[in-house]
């Protein structure tokens, strides 16, 4: 029987609320001059609706978005993003990994457990879970969190080692299955220019090499990217999607998303 799974990114759903002058303390202040400056060029919402109406075309069993829905991560961005996550299908249906823009400043990071919680739990769980498991059928989703707050001009990510030992159990757990791994940042080194990268890639690299698994699908680059990873079973695809809102460009940065028949 095949499950069909679809992958979109990068959404960075706009308009941005307006701040106010608190919350434009620090980094998001750097942020918000960006998106003002022309970044909100370069996301089109009727272009991720065409997107979205696309992928419910070819009715998938299961939907993975793999983070940045928001922008400069407001607390009234956050309300916007879990409305439009809803517009995916049902929760059940549907599992959200985080980005570093929905965790942009620590201050976001409250936010992030209670919007996102109904995306990445089971069981109605009040509070998003890092990593988790999804068992459908005999496809297991297992999402990571590389979302992390940084300074200024900085989007790197990191998973930590707590998050990196309850991983290597769970790909443990699920050997035998269709083992779906669904991270923001590319997981390996020279994934990313510097200032963007997992910092802790070669510790993913370790892991996928000594417990596998079938798929690995990130975001963050806004282009399509993929590479073949060192594991078990000879090798591992990690496959980048291009953003799902990119205004029309060059074909390495036009939108895009991704349809997985495993």
């Amino acid at each position: 029987m095949t499950f069909l799974l679809a992958h979109l990114t990068d959404a960075h759903i706009g308009p941005l609320p307006r701040p106010t002058k608190r919350d434009l303390i620090g980094k998001r202040f750097t942020g918000w001059v960006n998106w003002r400056r022309g970044r909100h060029a370069l996301h089109d919402m009727d272009v991720l609706s065409e997107v979205v109406a696309d992928i419910k075309a070819h009715e998938p069993d299961h939907i993975a978005m793999t983070g940045d829905i928001l922008n400069i991560g407001l607390p009234t961005e956050f309300p916007l993003a879990s409305a439009w996550l809803k517009t995916l299908g049902p929760h059940e249906r549907v599992s959200f990994v985080p980005g570093n823009h929905d965790a942009y400043v620590r201050a976001s990071l409250p936010h992030l457990e209670r919007a996102f919680a109904p995306w990445t739990a089971e069981f109605g769980q009040e509070l998003a879970q890092f990593p988790y498991l999804r068992l459908r059928g005999e496809v297991a989703l297992i999402g990571l969190s590389s979302g992390v707050p940084t300074p200024p001009l900085v989007a790197s990510g990191r998973l930590g080692p707590e998050q990196r030992e309850k991983f290597a159990r769970l790909l443990e757990q699920t050997r035998g299955l269709a083992r779906v791994v669904m991270i923001h940042h590319p997981p390996y080194r020279h994934g990313a220019t510097p200032g963007r990268g997992l910092t802790d890639a070669r510790e993913f690299e370790a892991i996928l090499a000594r417990h596998g698994a079938e798929l690995v699908i990130h975001g963050h680059n806004h282009r399509r990217m993929v590479a073949i990873l060192p594991s078990p079973g000879g090798g591992t695809p990690v496959v980048g999607a291009a953003s799902a809102s990119a205004v029309p460009g060059s074909p390495r940065h036009r939108a895009a998303w991704n349809l997985y028949a495993i």
